[in-house]
């Protein structure tokens, strides 16, 4: 299927030619129909899946088209609500992009910047609004906007700001805006919460779940070394050697962790840098700008923090830490093998984590292959990594819409055999 077969107009047509898409991703060809009818959608997709471009064009054509009938004063009609300020930067260039050559005006807020140049642009009035929860609500109480004239939200990474604890928030702004309004909720992981949140706001939505799991998995290798805590960083400035790992982003559970390890590499020789909430805006955006440049070779960040990062070649993911919880571990391979790429996803299991490895690989439905040979590896009791469990299935799991999974097939990347230098000695 082409864009074009989705009824999206010339002008949306020409900028995604622009941007070299031609064939619309399983979450764009579910949602884009849909959503250019009006209505309201409850979403499940990982990042990386073309999300962004589900929602962006047809409230892009639907706002044109409408403005085209009746021509009114420029005021916010769609607002799009985002968890970090990264993410609702990349929410939207993509909208200017797409939008480029149609009059319809977006903007940006968020906090951590003065607010002047926020107000003096919404002064100049727009048409789609993308925002943090707590930049938006200040300007609101300051009286500098309204979302009176919203028929239109977003709201996207819902997960994550529920996990921010950014929901209360989000209630607050959605009690300002009409009732009468397409609702859109995104979200990669869908806890009661969120379940109960949907329930609330939306009417009558159509469910459109895509899970690229098993593509994912098809496409990208994955290898686990069970190894002593303390050797972490060992092994990781040993793996970091071969040269092959070109771009890696690497994975830290907490903010002082994530400041540990990029200290521990550039203390080795390796550039890199590490990105948290804890770091200014500017430091976190020139940290992104320099590895998208490859100035920089690793980035470490946790998973918040990674969000807002969008890199079509990333050669590899290290999961220093094991996430908390199981469906992270999909969201963090999602970051590389993107754009058809092939990627490679390395983690780290201490024994303190065995438990962790245990209900990721439940959720994947498969073991990772271990490596058993490198001079970190450690045996733990309690870790059968060779047996295959059988509650395990590689079974596909039914999508709500039964979407079919896409038919691309990705080679694996080469070089597998030496990219972790497994037949090597570390260096003294």
């Amino acid at each position: 299927m082409e864009f074009k077969e989705l009824q999206i107009i010339e002008p949306i047509l020409k900028a995604l030619k622009t941007k070299e898409y031609e064939d619309p991703t399983p979450i764009q060809t579910e949602s884009i129909p849909i959503l250019l009818q009006g209505k309201d959608i409850l979403g499940s997709a990982q990042t990386g899946t073309g999300k962004t471009a589900a929602f962006a064009i047809p409230i892009l054509q639907n706002l044109y088209l409408e403005k085209q009938k009746q021509k009114s004063p420029r005021v916010i009609k769609a607002l799009v609500l985002a968890p970090t300020r990264e993410l609702a930067l990349q929410i939207n260039d993509n909208f200017v992009e797409y939008g480029r050559n149609i009059d319809i005006k977006t903007t940006v807020i968020y906090g951590g910047v003065n607010q002047s140049k926020q107000i003096k642009i919404l002064n100049q009035g727009i048409d789609i609004l993308i925002a943090t929860p707590g930049r938006l609500l200040d300007l609101i109480q300051q009286k500098k906007l309204t979302l009176a004239k919203v028929s239109i939200l977003v709201l996207d990474e819902a997960d994550r700001m529920l996990d921010m604890g950014f929901i209360k928030d989000v209630k607050k702004i959605i009690a300002m805006i009409p009732k009468e309004r397409q609702t859109m909720l995104f979200s990669a992981t869908m806890p009661k919460a969120i379940m109960s949140l949907a329930n609330e706001i939306l009417n009558e939505p159509v469910r459109v779940q895509v899970t690229p799991e098993e593509a994912t998995i098809d496409k990208i290798l994955q290898s686990l070394y069970l190894v002593e805590k303390k050797r972490k960083l060992d092994l990781l400035i040993h793996l970091l050697s071969n040269k092959d790992m070109k771009s890696v982003l690497v994975f830290s559970r907490t903010k002082h962790g994530a400041n540990k390890i990029a200290k521990h590499l550039i203390q080795s020789g390796i550039r890199s840098e590490a990105i948290h909430g804890n770091k200014s805006q500017g430091a976190r955006q020139e940290a992104l700008f320099q590895f998208k440049a490859k100035n920089l070779r690793v980035l470490v960040a946790t998973d918040i923090a990674a969000r807002g990062i969008d890199i079509d070649e990333l050669s590899h993911v290290v999961n220093f830490d094991l996430p908390d919880v199981a469906e992270t571990y999909i969201h963090r391979m999602g970051r590389t093998g993107r754009a058809g790429l092939g990627g490679f996803v390395i983690s780290f299991c201490s024994e303190e984590e065995t438990k962790l490895l245990q209900d990721i690989q439940r959720h994947i439905k498969m073991n990772i292959p271990v490596v058993k040979d490198s001079v970190y590896s450690k045996v733990f009791d309690n870790v059968d990594y060779q047996k295959k469990p059988q509650s395990y299935s590689k079974k596909p799991q039914p999508s709500y819409n039964s979407h079919k999974k896409s038919s691309a097939s990705h080679p694996k990347p080469k070089n597998y055999s030496k990219y972790d230098n497994r037949n090597s000695k570390p260096k003294k």
